[in-house]
């Protein structure tokens, strides 16, 4: 198997304030990985940081191979862009959606490379495929859709490119247990062939079961060896009963 992500020795934050400490992990190819923990941890500031997001960084971070890491002290997002043009796709936690801007126009704008662009059509029959309800709310502005809804617009537009690393922050958060259920159960259908998936999670039960690997993240740390994927999941994450939050 070959690795699609490699984070060495990563360290990041924001101003004055450091949330990750140096973080070592490897996801293969074709491996689904849980990162599980409270909130404040530090799950969207690892996200956003392979990114390129946070506001100051330093270690080593391959996607493909390839060096997107290193040493950075200003400008969030000045190297996103070429960053998702590498393969990579960031479904950040909550809606982050134009609420007038209709499904069909989301679904759209994440067909950002020029390829994906001339086959947004076909790409657009693929995600709905996955998320069934959002075929009859093409036309509809986000802005008038429920919760569950807009989510699965936002994971359905990450969808849209040629991404080989999928990062999908929370994607349970604030929607009732039904729901997050058929969420993930849909991102379990998403055939990544030799690509990789990383979810951000704070409901363990959610991905027990369901990942290659789940891996504890608490104070900024990677808890219990971020590459022993023979652990058992009371091993990887402390506390893990305080990890389901209550609705």
């Amino acid at each position: 198997m070959t690795d699609v992500l490699q984070i060495e020795d990563l360290s990041a934050g924001y101003g004055p304030l450091g949330v990750l400490h140096g973080v070592n992990l490897t996801v293969r190819a074709g491996e689904r990985i849980g990162i599980v923990g409270l909130n404040g941890h530090g799950k969207s500031t690892l996200l956003r940081a392979i990114a390129g997001l946070t506001g100051w960084q330093s270690g080593s971070i391959k996607l493909n191979g390839v060096e997107i890491g290193g040493t950075r002290t200003q400008g969030p997002g000045r190297y996103t862009h070429k960053i998702v043009r590498m393969g990579l796709a960031l479904m950040p936690q909550g809606d982050a959606l134009f609420h007038g801007l209709s499904v069909a126009d989301h679904l759209d704008s994440g067909a950002y490379t020029k390829r994906a662009w001339r086959e947004r059509k076909q790409r657009r029959e693929r995600v709905l495929g996955i998320f069934l309800p959002l075929r009859k709310l093409l036309d509809q502005p986000v802005g008038k859709l429920s919760g569950g809804e807009r989510r699965m617009v936002s994971l359905a537009r990450g969808l849209m490119d040629d991404a080989r690393l999928l990062l999908i922050d929370e994607p349970s958060l604030g929607l009732a247990p039904k729901i997050s259920k058929g969420l993930v159960q849909a991102l379990m259908q998403i055939d990544i062939k030799d690509g990789a998936m990383v979810i951000a999670e704070q409901n363990l039960s959610l991905l027990e079961g369901k990942v290659s690997r789940l891996i504890g993240l608490h104070a900024g740390k990677l808890k219990g060896g971020a590459l022993a994927s023979d652990l058992p999941v009371s091993g990887l994450i402390h506390h893990d009963r305080h990890l389901h939050p209550k609705h």
